[in-house]
């Protein structure tokens, strides 16, 4: 896994957060013989704006502060030598341990400008830790090793969001509500190329961001089956191609100095999938239980080597990402809601916990 695959997954991957509670209006008692006026559906639908949802209404203003935490546990074991039979292997054992902790601090602000229209930003803070240890045996009869730790931290503002909403149509006679989304995520945060490294390349600090620009469409559907909302989601990253042009240096196979460029990278575009259903428990209270998946495309690097002009290209796996999603939302009063959501991974690439909480505050402004 490359170094920005492992920020994409750590930035890009947030719960959707549903409260279906009012979950439908309820009908108004209208005089015999007189035929009530056809209405359309009113629910609540609390979401994050990476997915969508029913949407802020005109001069609605909300302001959502967030905090999330991420955990990665890595052990691998690593064989180098010749398998001689099924049961007789040559070589050396190399155990890595990875442990990963991602701190993120964001605000973000979403305005109805009409009832169909709404625009998003959303602006993070990010602190990553990661603790590496390798474990290398010398004498396999003595039963001396060789360790490496390597300790790495890094924090800055991260990539700025940007996003627009758009509801397609009005949900009545059963159909389900249907949202369009448009996100660009931009650059402010630091890349795994503007990140300073050490004579032999190594990285001295860690990414917050993810170095690329990048562009989702979305379509989200939300489908009212009281006292529960139903929800989908499905969306195309597209991760801009961009020129490094960043210089490597370091030794070859026979100890001679190497120079190398990286020149072109190509980020593996990725495809996103969510659904799952929120259910109401009362009038204030309501859970939600769902499943997301990514899958994101390999990465192509070129690096070129200064001294003989030769361009090489290098791919990265494909991921598969993969989160259980299980959501709590209270509602404090009609302007402030408490979401308390968890994300277990279930496929390798996926982080093992993602804690999130966040409150939603409402204000009317035009």
């Amino acid at each position: 896994m490359t170094p920005y695959q492992r920020v994409l997954i750590g930035v890009t991957t947030p719960l959707l957060f549903i409260s279906a509670s009012p979950l439908l209006a309820q009908e108004a008692v209208q005089p015999v013989g007189q035929q009530p006026p056809e209405r359309e559906p009113q629910f609540n639908v609390q979401s994050i704006a990476e997915y969508g949802g029913v949407l802020t209404p005109r001069g609605r203003l909300i302001l959502e502060p967030e905090f999330q935490y991420s955990h990665e546990s890595i052990n691998r074991m690593t064989f180098e030598g010749v398998s001689v039979l099924s049961t007789l292997l040559i070589g050396v054992f190399t155990a890595q341990d990875v442990d990963r902790d991602n701190y993120t601090a964001s605000l973000t602000g979403r305005l109805g400008v009409t009832d169909r229209l709404e625009l998003e930003m959303k602006v993070p803070y990010v602190y990553r830790d990661e603790n590496e240890r390798i474990s290398v045996p010398i004498d396999r009869a003595e039963g001396d090793k060789f360790d490496i730790e390597r300790e790495l931290s890094g924090d800055s503002l991260g990539d700025i969001e940007l996003a627009a909403h758009y509801q397609l149509n009005r949900g009545q006679n059963g159909m389900p509500f249907f949202i369009g989304n448009l996100r660009y995520k931009t650059t402010t945060g630091n890349g795994p190329f503007d990140i300073d490294r050490n004579s032999e390349g190594n990285p001295l600090e860690l990414s917050t961001g993810t170095g690329f620009h990048s562009i989702e469409p979305s379509i989200t559907m939300l489908l009212p089956s009281a006292p529960a909302v139903y929800f989908a989601n499905l969306g195309y990253v597209f991760h801009l191609e961009d020129s490094v042009n960043q210089s490597l240096s370091g030794l070859d196979a026979n100890e001679d100095p190497l120079n190398v460029v990286v020149g072109d990278v190509d980020p593996g575009d990725a495809v996103r999938l969510s659904f799952g259903m929120a259910y109401s428990i009362n009038p204030r209270t309501s859970f939600t239980l769902g499943y997301k998946n990514d899958f994101i495309g390999k990465t192509k690097t070129d690096y070129v080597n200064v001294d003989t002009g030769t361009t090489t290209s290098v791919q990265s796996q494909t991921l598969n990402v993969g989160s259980l999603l299980l959501g709590w939302n209270y509602s404090l009063n009609s302007d402030v809601n408490i979401n308390v959501g968890l994300e277990l991974g279930i496929t390798e690439d996926a982080p093992d916990t993602t804690l999130t909480f966040r409150m939603p505050i409402g204000m009317n402004v035009f």
